[in-house]
């Protein structure tokens, strides 16, 4: 039986792309992307800041960043310059970007009030959902509850 014919996961896997795919449709025409949008609004409000100081203040990885920070340099939206040692780079929004700021902050806060919205039409909102979950993980990985599966089942052995 192919296990892919039902899924719990799926459903909020696209529901969240969908959502995404929406979002994207607001940028259409232009070189931004829904996924800078948090990068280029945290440089703006909290100033330059080194790949590592803006990953840690997203929750991203160091190695994601960099690969987004390039992608947004060749867009035009930041730049970089050495930081305090040769490791080191610290990145600054552009011009361009900074007059988009006012924009990006306009759907953030947009998008922001339309889950509020959503989450007012359901009975259990997401924002619930997503701190149950955290708990629930807080007290048991997610890698940890899919490796004791997989030691369940003599497939995966």
């Amino acid at each position: 039986m192919d296990p892919t014919t039902s899924s719990l996961w799926r459903p909020i896997r696209l529901m969240l792309a969908t959502m995404d795919d929406d979002i994207a449709k607001l940028y259409a025409g232009t070189d931004i992307k829904p996924s800078y949008v948090m990068e280029l609004l945290r440089l703006h409000y909290a100033g330059p800041m080194t790949i590592r100081e803006l990953a840690d203040s997203v929750r991203r990885t160091h190695s994601a960043m960099s690969q987004k920070i390039a992608a947004m340099k060749a867009a035009g939206l930041v730049t970089t310059s050495s930081g305090v040692d040769a490791r080191s780079k610290k990145i600054a929004l552009t011009p361009t970007a900074v007059a988009l700021v006012d924009r990006l902050a306009a759907e953030w806060r947009a998008t922001e009030a339309v889950i509020a919205e959503l989450e007012a039409e359901v009975p259990y909102p997401l924002n619930r959902v997503v701190a149950d979950i955290e708990a629930a993980l807080g007290r048991k990985s997610f890698h940890d509850r899919i490796a004791e599966k997989l030691a369940e089942d003599p497939a995966w052995r």
